[in-house]
C-alpha cells in the first residue's frame, strides 16, 4: 500500500516542499530510504522503527520503501522522522491516508516515540500558509510556528499524540500565538560610556543613516566598547521585521527559547577566523551566514585586518546592495 505525507527541506532560509512517499509491499523485510538523503535522514530508519515499536504500535514485517521527492534535492537532518513514521502508519493501515492531506509535518523522533524540536519551524509555517495547509510539529516548536498568522499549528509531544490527533480520537487544540513579554535582559547601552563625544556622535549618525562605520584607533581607545553598544541605538523591531529576523535564525537553528519573537535588533560579532561560508552563508546545503544573521541589526568585525582577504572580498556585494545575500 502507498501513502504520502508532506514535509519541507530548508535551502537557505526558504522551505521547499518535499513529498514523503511510503510504500509497504510483500517481500523480505527491508527498509530503504531514497531521494538523495544525507546520513541523518538515512538513520531515520532506526529511529522510526524503534519509535513505532516503543509506542506500542506494530511495525510491519514487509519491504518498506521511502522516497523523498523531488529526488534531485538533497535532504538533510532529522526533520523527516515524523512524516516518514506517519506515512508508514498510513501505508500499513493504521491511519487513513487522507488524514495526511493538506498537512505539513516535520519532527525528530526519539527512540521512545517522543518528539524533539527541529530548526526551521517558522519557515515551515510560512510555506504552509502559502499552500493553505495545516502544520503538525513537535510541541516545542508549536509556539514558534504559531506566530505566523493565518496558519493552524498543532503541537504533539509524542508520536502517539500525533496519531491520535489525526485519527480524531484525541484532537490537539490549535496552538495560539503568544507574544513574549518585553525583554528584561541586561543590555549594554551607549549611556554607559563617559566621554568619547565625537566617537559617539559618529556612531549615532552612522546608525541613523544606515551607513557602514570603520573605527580606527590605538588599542584600548574604546573601539570595541563603542561597537558593542551600537545595537542599543537602533529602534525596536516591528512585528514584520521581527518575523524576518526570526525566519533567518530559525533556519540556522538558533531559536532555543519557548518565545522567540524578540524586538531587539540582532548583534553579531564573528571571530576573525570565520570561514567564507560562515560569514556570507552557503555550503553544500545553503545555510545563513553571519551577514544574514545580523539582518536588521549590527554586524561587528573586530580586528578587521585579521579577516582573510577572500572573506572581506565576499562582503563587497552585500555592502553594495545593502541587503544580505
Amino acid at each position: 500500500m502507498l501513502a504520502t505525507a508532506t514535509s519541507v527541506a530548508l535551502v537557505g532560509v526558504d522551505a521547499l516542499p518535499v513529498t514523503v512517499e511510503v510504500d509497504v509491499s510483500p517481500g523480505l523485510p527491508a527498509f530503504n530510504v531514497v531521494g538523495l538523503p544525507d546520513q541523518a535522514v538515512s538513520e531515520a530508519r532506526e529511529r522510526v522503527r524503534a519509535a513505532i515499536r516503543n509506542s506500542g504500535l506494530p511495525f510491519p514485517a514487509a519491504r518498506i520503501t521511502v522516497n523523498l521527492a523531488p529526488a534531485d534535492l538533497r535532504k538533510e537532518g532529522p526533520v523527516f522522522d515524523l512524516p516518514i513514521a506517519l506515512g508508514l502508519l498510513a501505508a500499513s493501515g493504521h491511519l487513513p491516508p487522507q488524514a495526511l492531506h493538506h498537512l505539513l509535518t516535520a519532527g525528530e523522533l526519539a527512540l521512545d516515540g517522543s518528539l524533539r524540536t527541529i530548526p526551521g519551524a517558522v519557515n515551515l509555517a510560512i510555506k504552509a500558509d502559502s499552500l493553505g495547509a495545516q502544520v503538525l510539529v513537535p510541541l516545542g516548536n508549536a509556539s514558534e510556528a504559531a506566530l505566523i498568522e493565518g496558519t493552524q499549528v498543532f503541537g504533539a509531544g509524542t508520536l502517539l499524540e500525533a496519531l491520535s490527533h489525526l485519527l480524531g480520537t484525541a484532537p490537539i487544540a490549535p496552538t495560539q500565538a503568544v507574544l513574549p513579554p518585553p525583554s528584561t535582559d541586561c543590555r549594554v547601552c551607549l549611556s554607559d560610556i563617559k566621554g568619547q563625544a565625537q566617537a559617539k556622535r559618529a556612531l549615532e549618525i552612522a546608525l541613523a543613516g544606515g551607513h557602514n562605520l570603520l573605527l580606527i584607533g590605538s588599542p584600548g581607545s574604546g573601539k570595541t566598547m563603542l561597537a558593542r553598544r551600537a545595537a542599543s541605538l537602533l529602534p525596536p523591531l516591528s512585528r514584520a521585521e521581527a518575523l524576518e529576523v526570526m525566519r533567518i535564525h530559525s533556519a540556522a537553528g538558533l531559536l532555543t527559547s519557548r518565545h522567540n519573537l524578540r524586538s531587539e535588533p540582532p548583534y553579531r560579532a564573528p571571530h576573525s577566523t570565520v570561514s567564507d561560508a560562515g560569514l556570507i552563508g552557503g555550503g553544500s546545503v545553503p545555510k545563513p551566514g553571519e551577514v544574514s544573521l545580523a539582518h536588521r541589526g549590527v554586524l561587528f568585525l573586530d580586528e578587521f585586518p585579521e579577516f582573510s582577504r577572500k572573506a572581506l572580498e565576499s562582503l563587497r556585494q552585500p555592502l553594495e546592495d545593502g541587503c544580505p545575500v
